[in-house]
């Protein structure tokens, strides 16, 4: 059944009734009567009930109202589909286009802006190496209003430093004068992110966007080629540092979607992958050390200028007062080079590897970051090593350029025992970052500790009791947390919350867990982590107006979160068109594997305790 109504009109109606906080939503923490008359043009009349097919209905009203209709035929189904369905629809059919952006004439005006940065003049910055780049935006800058910068042929911290206060976009592929399209996260990330990309890379995948997911590593090649990196994201004050290297990964995903897909393509990937691999972080003394694993290890100089005002407060008022300064006085003195203080050197140098890691912020990597071989890195490393010498081995018979596959397998195998010499615990069941000062162990109870077995190089023998112990340790009633609750207790009082920490729960985490957990025929553990994850997703949705966020509270099972910068995607008026990149994508993907009995009591959202 089908009701033709009026969008403007139904929306008002429709919200003077149910939306009582005036948020321009309709959510459990409404008070209307939660029951609304539609009357369709052709007189049908129908009564919708329930904060959900009500907040469907706005919804729907409001995707009419974005494109500009003044009545919009409404499926029934529409407004009372099962809710897991209508996410996976909406991240389908509405979200990833929304998210999805080119550098170019047609894109522009949706990518210059930056919610991180204060600037009215919209900058687009160029490699040095890509001369066909400068001349096209050269040729649009003016129609569009937009400064074209062309970099130095070495970017170096010193140069980063002289644009802090000159932020823009830095470009990205073009191909027969078109942006190579790309996926944001969303909301103040409006642009391309390291591990992100990955992430939504595997979403993309599940959906059917071979293309664009591909678009997306060929935008990452282009980043290494002419930015030396894959960048933080592609904003000026990113160029100095780079993110957790899933390329590797990316490639092998998108060739598995697509056996057909060219040789010469994969031959072009795989040698910029390797190329990242040997420049980027195996460069001794910097992401790589002396005893053969690596870190995060991100170069800048001063204050990092996309942060959150007052983020470093605590750390710049103490030392101001050693300086007998005010902290104003003591922030223009060190960021204009007059006075040297080596400790809040060594602290920035820590921040921004910390953020290089992904991780910003976690109590696990502050004041400390790079001094550690971390385990996520150095589990994405040894990915990276098999995986190069499986695509070698699966289409190159073998043997690539200058080293076979067993030249890349025995790396692996190195880095393998290295890790397990420095970083696992027996005692505790699992492996722990490695502080390279001080020769031991942090012993820090983190979602990280686990990506061995997302790698592989747990051995057989090892996998129950590190299994056992992630699930001892950091399951809560909405999936993993990004740490344990003891590690809270370590905190100092009064100290702030950092949104990687407990009780925080994030998508990359639960979905490098599950295929972990697959990996080693743990399927049981797999469905409950899945369906816990899905749950608190499908229930924040349905009880506020399909919200899809950034992260959530797995302790309380909520969106509502609130450290540092908040939670991306929470704000939004009638609907929200994108939710958020790898929320989007856990979503997808964890339906992908969900036996189809859990799918049922998903939808009907049967608490996982009365489960499990």
């Amino acid at each position: 059944m089908n009701f033709l109504l009026k969008v403007k009109e139904t929306i008002h109606e429709l919200l003077k009734q149910e939306d009582t906080d005036g948020d321009k939503k309709i959510t459990t923490e409404d008070q209307g009567p939660r029951m609304f008359k539609i009357a369709s043009v052709d007189g049908k009349r129908r009564e919708i009930r329930g904060t959900y097919f009500l907040s469907n209905l706005l919804q729907e009203l409001a995707l009419a109202k974005n494109k500009g209709l003044t009545e919009v035929e409404i499926p029934l189904s529409k407004i009372e589909e099962a809710p897991s369905s209508r996410i996976s629809r909406m991240i389908r059919e509405v979200f990833w286009d929304d998210l999805t952006r080119t550098i170019d004439e047609t894109g522009i005006a949706r990518i210059v802006g930056d919610d991180k940065a204060e600037s009215d003049i919209n900058r687009v910055y160029v490699p040095y190496s890509d001369e066909i780049a400068q001349k096209y935006y050269k040729d649009i800058a003016q129609d569009y209003n937009i400064d074209v910068i062309v970099l130095p042929e070495n970017v170096t911290p010193e140069y980063v430093k002289t644009i802090n206060n000159k932020p823009g976009i830095l470009s990205l592929q073009l191909e027969n004068g078109k942006g190579v399209p790309f996926v944001v996260p969303g909301g103040r990330f409006n642009e391309m992110y390291g591990w992100d990309s990955y992430f939504e890379g595997i979403g993309l995948l599940l959906d059917g966007r071979i293309d664009l997911a591909k678009a997306m590593v060929d935008n990452f090649c282009y980043q290494i080629q002419h930015y030396g990196k894959i960048l933080n994201a592609n904003r000026s004050y990113y160029l100095t540092r780079t993110q957790p290297p899933f390329l590797s990964s990316f490639i092998r995903e998108v060739y598995e979607h697509d056996f057909s897909i060219s040789k010469e393509w994969l031959k072009e990937v795989l040698e910029v992958a390797i190329r990242e691999y040997e420049t980027v972080w195996m460069v001794l003394g910097k992401r790589l050390t002396e005893n053969g694993l690596n870190r995060y290890y991100a170069e800048g100089i001063g204050i990092p200028p996309e942060t959150e005002e007052g983020h470093f407060d605590d750390v710049l008022s103490s030392l101001a007062k050693v300086h007998s300064m005010s902290v104003n006085k003591f922030v223009k003195k060190y960021q204009s080079g007059e006075l040297e203080e080596p400790k809040l050197d060594t602290y920035f140098t820590h921040d921004r590897s910390l953020r290089e890691s992904g991780h910003d912020t976690s109590w696990r990597l502050d004041d400390v970051c790079a001094d550690l071989n971390t385990v996520d890195l150095n589990s994405l490393l040894y990915k990276y090593e098999t995986d190069f010498g499986y695509l070698i081995d699966t289409c190159f018979n073998g043997d690539f350029e200058s080293h076979t596959s067993n030249y890349w397998f025995k790396l692996a195998e190195d880095r393998a025992k290295r890790m397990y010499d420095l970083m696992w615990n027996e005692q505790r069941s699992q492996f722990f970052d490695y502080n390279i000062k001080t020769n031991t162990q942090t012993y820090f109870e983190s979602a990280s500790n686990y990506f061995p077995l997302w790698a592989g190089l747990v051995k057989k023998q090892d996998a129950k009791s590190v299994v056992e112990s992630l699930i001892t340790e950091l399951k809560e009633k909405g999936g993993i947390a990004g740490t344990s609750q003891k590690m809270n207790d370590n905190v100092p009082e009064g100290a702030v919350q950092r949104q990687w920490d407990y009780p925080n729960g994030w998508a990359p985490h639960q979905m490098m867990i599950w295929r972990g957990l697959k990996n080693y025929g743990f399927e049981k553990e797999t469905q409950e982590l899945i369906y816990r994850w899905l749950w608190m997703i499908t229930i924040n949705a349905v009880n506020y107006n399909g919200t899809i966020p950034e992260k959530y509270d797995v302790v309380a099972c909520t969106h509502k979160v609130y450290a540092e910068y908040g939670n991306v995607g929470t704000e939004f008026d009638y609907i929200t068109t994108s939710g958020f990149g790898w929320m989007n994508a856990s979503y997808q993907y964890g339906l992908s594997l969900l036996d189809e009995g859990l799918r049922d009591k998903l939808d009907e959202l049967t608490d996982p305790e009365e489960m499990f």
